[in-house]
């Protein structure tokens, strides 16, 4: 009897107390690779679990180009005079007294290609994939991008209401397929997974042919202008669509790299503007259909380009319609330029106008000429959105959304052959996917940095090394202070003080590091902190 009381109190414990451990990574090397990819199949699949820290110890988090995913460690905080061993040191000091901006998010795009190789996986892998994404077992994304229409991403050009011609009115605006096949049950998924809002970004690639100049849905053009109320409709039309299908949308942008239309750069689809023109659309269109409409908290995003086009579609077209500035909330920026363009170009922007946001809408890998086009184990491209991050969000960057969420190994498909990389790929024959360097790198900031947590100022005190440790500090609403940290070359010891207490790590030769510990002073009631830089 004694025995089945026991059994039964251990059963009963086991249904009430919600045990979850972590599943390492499956690794599997290529040949020729810099690192591993970690796979998932129907039987099994890596995810991790955050775990608060408590109060006098940190919680680490690594990975490394060696194979490491998430390797969680928890440790004491140690006095300031100790210093750890390593070939070189760098000492970093968090002052939290000065905050800059709060962070909305990271996410990726919901593009007909992720949908195509979503939905040749199994259903069981279709959810583990969503899962591995937005789940508190994965990277807790919160922000997902959509096209409106197609992209290079699908398997040919379209748009809605193409037919008739001319049709001021939209008298013939419906969805498309891919809408309903493809888009809307990876959203649906990603909505019912997501542990908080998912925050959806829209975007136009181009019109149908019949509004633009060119008559086409790529090459040089510009929108006609006795289209300009009618291209206005048009996102308002999708919206009212998408919300139908129970999809709420947060913010549009103004178009998708409106440079390609000027200047005739890509074989997919596009839309050309100038600053004048953009900001006469936004001011005497655009602006006024969406506020004075029942999505009137739909947020507008300027620019949706490269760094270099910001002073362009913000500061120029500002200088040509300032008026334009009431209805714009915020700038969405490319990462294709950011390795010849400072980050400096984004304080332009903020400079005049720290109401207004940047955010990060599209990034991928493998989109040069003379690049793979996928390259299963890479860490250089891991390191590349590790680097390209940490120097956004150090320049006023509230959130980061990766391009495509899978692809297949030729990193398709793409109607004009634009092959890329993408942090999971999917291997269909196969039936199993490959979370990729990527996508580690990725969670290094999403999995820690909610929305809502606000970034402070780091202070680097002094460095041996040849090279200075890029470095991100956060406050965020769980009352912890979030550091990441990433190390490009030979290992190195470094030391993070806070208010007293100190962190002192061996970082592993090409690693980046995330660490989390309480915040000895709280959040405001509202979970907010005043910015105050």
């Amino acid at each position: 009897m004694e025995v089945i009381s026991k059994l039964f109190v251990l059963t009963l414990l086991s249904c009430v107390i919600d045990i979850k451990t972590d599943n390492p990574c499956a690794p599997k090397q290529f040949p020729q690779r810099e690192s591993v990819v970690c796979v998932c199949n129907a039987t099994y699949c890596d995810d991790f679990i955050r775990e608060a820290p408590e109060e006098g110890s940190y919680v680490t988090y690594t990975s490394s180009k060696d194979g490491m995913r998430f390797k969680k460690e928890v440790r004491s905080f140690q006095n300031n005079d100790e210093q750890k061993s390593g070939h070189c040191h760098d000492s970093l000091e968090i002052d939290p007294s000065t905050t800059y901006q709060s962070v909305e998010g990271f996410g990726s795009a919901v593009t007909d290609a992720a949908g195509i190789n979503w939905k040749s996986l199994d259903p069981a892998l279709q959810y583990e994939m969503i899962k591995s994404y937005f789940s508190e077992e994965g990277l807790e994304y919160n922000m997902v991008r959509v096209p409106i229409g197609g992209t290079d991403f699908s398997t040919h050009p379209y748009a809605y209401n193409e037919l008739p011609e001319d049709d001021i009115n939209l008298t013939n605006y419906t969805l498309a397929p891919e809408d309903y096949q493809l888009k809307f049950p990876m959203l649906h998924q990603i909505l019912n997974v997501s542990a908080e809002s998912v925050h959806i970004v829209a975007t136009t690639w181009s019109p149908p042919p019949w509004m633009k100049t060119n008559d086409d849905y790529s090459g040089y053009s510009r929108l006609k202008k006795e289209y300009y109320q009618t291209y206005a409709d048009y996102h308002m039309k999708f919206i009212e669509k998408y919300e139908a299908e129970d999809i709420p949308i947060w913010a549009i942008t103004t178009t998708n790299e409106p440079v390609n239309g000027v200047f005739n750069l890509a074989s997919f689809n596009t839309l050309g503007w100038t600053a004048k023109e953009l900001g006469n659309w936004i001011l005497n269109y655009l602006g006024p259909t969406l506020r004075n409409s029942t999505y009137d908290n739909v947020k507008i995003l300027t620019c949706d380009d490269q760094r270099y086009s910001i002073p362009f579609f913000f500061n120029i077209l500002i200088n040509e319609y300032p008026e334009a500035i009431n209805y714009i909330d915020g700038i969405a920026v490319h990462f294709y330029g950011d390795k010849i363009i400072p980050a400096s170009v984004l304080d332009i922007a903020t400079k005049n106008h720290p109401d207004k946001f940047i955010l990060a809408t599209e990034a991928c890998e493998g989109t040069m000429p003379w690049e793979e086009d996928v390259s299963l184990g890479s860490w250089s491209r891991a390191n590349s959105y590790i680097s390209d991050i940490i120097e956004d969000l150090n320049h006023h960057v509230v959130g980061w959304i990766d391009w495509n969420m899978c692809l297949n190994t030729q990193g398709g498909p793409n109607w004009v052959s634009n092959f890329v990389d993408s942090p999971i790929i999917i291997s269909d024959d196969k039936q199993e996917f490959y979370k990729q360097p990527m996508f580690y790198a990725m969670g290094h900031f999403s999995k820690f940095i909610p929305r809502g947590s606000i970034r402070v100022k780091v202070k680097e005190n002094g460095s041996n090394c040849h090279s200075s440790i890029q470095h991100v500090a956060f406050l965020t609403p769980r009352n912890t202070t979030v550091v990441v940290l990433a190390n490009r070359g030979d290992q190195r010891s470094v030391k993070v003080t806070c208010q007293g207490d100190t962190v002192a790590l061996d970082m592993s030769e090409h690693s980046i590091v995330t660490v989390e510990f309480v915040t000895k002073n709280e959040f405001n009631n509202d979970n907010s902190l005043e910015v105050t830089d």
